[in-house]
């Protein structure tokens, strides 16, 4: 049609339908009426009647206006209360009616406004649950959360594993880690409403902020802001990336076929790994965006807190709710005790004593504890029957194999008897140094049905004689040191 148009502005009406390869006849009818077949269909009507005619405006509308976050759902629920000859089929319509609606005489909705990011200026961070990916750790459950931080501008990424809440600890420990794998800072960090940064108390973020958070930006020279409680969108550099990181996670687990790990470390790389492979595919931006960052200062600042606890009698202190075990001759000492996301480390004055696993109450309240049985069981080894029992015993037991032969013995020997067996088994571990090949032994008996043979696993473990080293020594003569002090004060006299 458009084609014959054109040529009739310059040919007669059988030439131009020639031109157009159309006939005469409907170039004479394309000029009586040059709109299309489907424009001149009337609008077809409604095959029924409209069964929310007598109720949508006197009834539903006046719901809409009173409570405009109320769902569709909920209004035909109360419809089908009020009306129940409309029947179910109503629903879909009620719903479309609605929408349209709100489309014309709705409220106002909240627009996302896209901004332009430029290189080396913004630095998100944020923690993420991480329990729907089943992780375990030597067949035990590994409850944790991933420190994610993430630059705006180029999407370099850096995750780090946390074993416990949303802390200042994790937060300072997480961001320098990425800073430093970073190789630069960026101008300002932005971060939603972490408690362990903000009090969350007053509307001023200045004001708002912790005295560490505040202390740990300006270390690195950031600038520290947050966005809006309550509006995840204002953070979404991050929380997108968020479900983008665990699916990549989750799918590495099938296409690994296990979920399950030797030890924290290997899971730790394992992430590692699949965060480096994200930041391969965008390793043109990120060297771009280095070239603008900060540099890095000097040196790391603490990413820990700083406490002092007192061992008691009980052998051991208690901190956070959780018992820690530390050897006996430090009762009665003041020790200073830094607490990392995964590990204590304890001093003493200026000396580092031990590194200890950090452990965490219980959710119901119920303390924790975090037991070394060689701290204790030489004084165990006097008083046996102490282990029967005793608050921490089932955390005393290195392995499950020491734990469940215990109980055997609790089953077919006198209480007396089974406590000084357990305590002699848990010396030897210790005292030989055979804690794992000792377990075996134990879960080779319990899978046989007997108990352990003392005097068979102390010939077992015993040292080998042949093997023992002789070690003589010769003491030197004094007449040899006397010489040697006469020969420097000849020479000093020289």
């Amino acid at each position: 049609m458009r084609l014959f148009m054109k040529f009739r502005q310059t040919n007669i009406t059988a030439v131009a339908a020639a031109k157009a390869s159309i006939s005469t006849a409907t170039a004479y009818r394309l000029e009586k009426d040059s709109r299309l077949p489907s424009q001149k269909k009337a609008p077809r009507g409604s095959r029924r009647s409209d069964p929310l005619a007598d109720i949508f405006d006197a009834e539903v509308v006046p719901l809409l206006e009173a409570a405009p976050g109320i769902r569709p759902v909920a209004i035909f629920e109360e419809t089908m209360r009020r009306h129940p000859e409309l029947g179910d089929g109503v629903r879909r319509t009620l719903e479309r009616r609605i929408r349209s609606w709100r489309a014309i005489h709705g409220e106002e909705q909240e627009v996302i406004f896209r901004q332009v990011h430029e290189p080396g200026r913004l630095g998100l961070s944020d923690f993420t649950d991480m329990g729907s990916a089943g992780v375990t750790i030597a067949g035990q459950p590994l409850d944790h959360r991933l420190y994610h931080f993430r630059l705006a501008y180029s999407g370099f990424e850096h995750a780090h594993v946390v074993l416990g809440g949303e802390s200042f600890v994790a937060l300072a420990e997480g961001l320098q880690n990425a800073l430093w794998s970073l190789g630069g800072i960026p101008r300002e960090h932005r971060s939603d409403s972490l408690s362990a940064a903000f009090r969350n108390l007053d509307h001023d973020a200045r004001q708002d902020l912790t005295r560490r958070y505040e202390d740990l930006c300006g270390h690195y020279g950031m600038t520290p802001t947050r966005n809006n409680a309550g509006i995840a969108h204002e953070n979404g550099s991050i929380e997108g990336p968020h479900g983008h990181l665990k699916r990549a996670i989750n799918d590495a687990l099938l296409m690994r076929g296990s979920s399950d790990f030797d030890d924290l470390a290997a899971y730790r790389r394992f992430v590692d790994e699949i965060v480096s492979r994200c930041n391969a595919r965008n390793s043109k931006r990120v060297d771009i965006e280095r070239a603008e960052l900060q540099e890095l200062p000097v040196r790391r600042t603490s990413d820990y807190e700083e406490v002092t606890v007192r061992v008691t009698s009980s052998g051991g202190f208690t901190l956070r709710k959780v018992f820690y075990t530390v050897p006996s001759r430090l009762i009665g000492h003041r020790l200073r005790a830094r607490l990392f996301d995964d590990r204590l480390d304890v001093f003493i004055g200026g000396t580092q004593l031990m590194s200890l696993p950090r452990g965490r109450a219980s959710s119901s309240g119920k303390h924790g504890q975090v037991v070394n049985y060689r701290h204790v069981i030489h004084s165990l080894r006097r008083k046996p029957m102490a282990l029967l029992n005793l608050v921490y015993r089932d955390q005393l037991f290195p392995r499950e194999a020491y734990r469940r032969t215990f109980h055997m013995l609790l089953e077919q020997l006198p209480e007396r008897q089974a406590c000084r067996v357990m305590v002699d088994l848990l010396a030897m571990a210790h005292e030989r140094g055979c804690e794992s090949e000792l377990a075996d032994q134990l879960a080779a008996c319990l899978e046989a049905g007997r108990l352990p043979d003392m005097g068979d696993l102390r010939a077992r473990f015993a040292p080998d004689p042949s093997r023992l080293p002789n070690v003589v020594v010769r003491l030197a003569s004094l007449n040899a040191y006397e010489a040697l002090i006469g020969a420097s004060l000849t020479g000093d006299a020289a």
